[in-house]
């Protein structure tokens, strides 16, 4: 089993990388495998809604988030990560987030139906909850189930330094961690049992406006 941990900072080993390996570091010792996705520096286009996902079964622009879609089918689950932007998630993750999502749906991946997911937030003071808050949407609305932790995935910290001392952000990780390899441990074990998934009906699109 793998986990996908996607660093949305623009620094690659910023607070918010600090926050996802103290992650991945439980989660291997928990032997599920993991990689750390950096979102980058390059400039990444929000959607534009052409919906030529659709029929390339991927985003029409060749960058990040092509590279993402082409490994998210065969991890097991997801972390999140992004700094705070005055009080919302980073620009590239927001704009990253959407055309991954976006283009997994309307292609027919389904990467990442039932396949859980956390959100892990990074920031020097304020601004975490609302952030932590718009990225859990992207989870909820694509049926993963949402792994939780002794608190909200958050870290406090200007430097990655300061964000080692905050020892219960750090051990709010590390809960995180075990918790989603034990959701994956008994995932396996119910699919190994014979538990089958959800059934499924068949989508119903409703307008607000008759």
């Amino acid at each position: 089993m793998k986990v996908l941990l996607i660093n949305g900072s623009p620094n690659e080993k910023g607070c918010t990388y600090t926050a996802l390996e103290e992650v991945a570091k439980t989660l291997d010792s928990n032997g599920i495998a993991t990689e750390i996705f950096q979102v980058g520096r390059k400039p990444l286009s929000g959607c534009i809604a052409c919906r030529k996902c659709m029929e390339l079964k991927c985003c029409v622009f060749p960058d990040r988030v092509n590279d993402f879609l082409a490994i998210a089918g065969d991890a097991d689950g997801f972390v999140f990560g992004s700094p705070v932007h005055y009080a919302s998630a980073g620009g590239a993750i927001t704009s990253f987030m959407d055309r991954v999502f976006f283009a997994d749906m309307f292609s027919g991946k389904r990467s990442f139906y039932l396949k859980p997911a956390a959100a892990v937030v990074s920031a020097r003071r304020a601004g975490t909850t609302s952030t932590f808050d718009q990225l859990n949407k992207y989870f909820t609305i694509s049926e993963m189930p949402v792994i939780a932790s002794q608190y909200w995935n958050m870290v406090h910290g200007h430097t990655p330094e300061e964000v080692r001392k905050d020892l219960e952000g750090l051990q709010t990780m590390r809960t995180l961690g075990r918790n989603m390899a034990w959701f994956l441990k008994c995932k396996e074990a119910g699919v190994k049992a014979g538990v089958a998934f959800p059934e499924r009906e068949e989508r119903v699109f409703t307008n607000f406006i008759r």
